[in-house]
């Protein structure tokens, strides 16, 4: 196994263990030392490793003390929730707060765009290629249509459409909180099937339900509306039930004690 290898499954496990709980804040982490010594590994190994960890936010570099454990869920910004989130999957309770939080918040930008761009493009769409946005769902359509849809390209795709809404709307901070979302949810499988409750061709039928109020002369009623937002809250319950399901029956993972064998 390659030394970039060991420094990212260690440091992984060190941050699963702050996750955990195993290292409270405010204290200090295994030294260079102990790392080596736990994880057989050599002493330059073991400082890339920390200093690997010191990367995702999880502990701070002291002069002459080493590294200590940072507060991560109150004082960690969306990068290390990021992080946090991946390393809690392995702890269904608190995997599953986070992704709520993490869904609740992704409806609402992902709602607040929608609707702000339907009441203002229907008519004359302005700032979006709607040929392009086609293609772009016809793509979608491909990928769900497949025997093994993709599910993760999909979603990559839909977070990809949204931005685009994003930046015609002027809303660059949804834009980065989005982006990181897009990121957190991305990098973790279970949470991308979550979003997958429905099947694929669910997703497919409502970006085409949109494109066709943008197409219209006349925007949608407010009964319309009212209904998009009630599926759109029924959609969202369901991803969150989806992802405790799945976690619900996962196993958590191995620890890394040999990660250099």
């Amino acid at each position: 196994m390659g030394s970039r290898t060991v420094v990212a499954d260690v440091a992984d496990e060190l941050a699963r263990r702050v996750a955990a709980g195993e290292y409270q804040p405010g204290q200090l982490m295994p030294s260079v030392r102990q790392v080596a010594e736990e994880f057989e590994m050599n002493r330059a190994t073991a400082q890339l490793t920390l200093g690997r960890l010191e990367s995702y936010g999880f502990v701070e570099a002291r002069r002459g003390k080493g590294f200590t454990i940072r507060e991560v869920r109150a004082a960690g910004g969306l990068d290390v929730y990021r992080h946090l989130f991946r390393f809690s999957i392995p702890m269904p309770d608190v995997a599953i707060e986070m992704f709520r939080d993490i869904v609740e918040v992704e409806r609402g930008i992902v709602m607040d765009a929608l609707l702000a761009y339907t009441g203002t493009a229907h008519g004359t769409p302005a700032g979006v290629d709607l040929t392009e946005l086609k293609a772009e769902i016809d793509t979608l359509e491909t990928l769900a249509r497949l025997d093994v849809p993709d599910h993760r390209r999909i979603l990559a795709i839909e977070i990809g459409v949204v931005r685009r809404l994003l930046v015609v709307l002027e809303s660059s901070m949804q834009r980065a909180i989005l982006n990181s979302i897009g990121e957190m949810v991305l990098e973790v499988p279970e949470a991308v099937e979550a979003y997958f409750a429905g099947a694929p061709d669910l997703h497919v039928l409502v970006w085409r339900a949109l494109i066709a109020v943008w197409e219209s002369s006349s925007g949608p009623t407010t009964a319309q509306l009212a209904l998009f937002e009630d599926l759109f809250g029924l959609y969202h319950n369901k991803v969150t039930a989806r992802f405790e399901e799945i976690l619900g029956a996962t196993a958590p993972s191995e620890e890394i004690h040999a990660a250099t064998a």
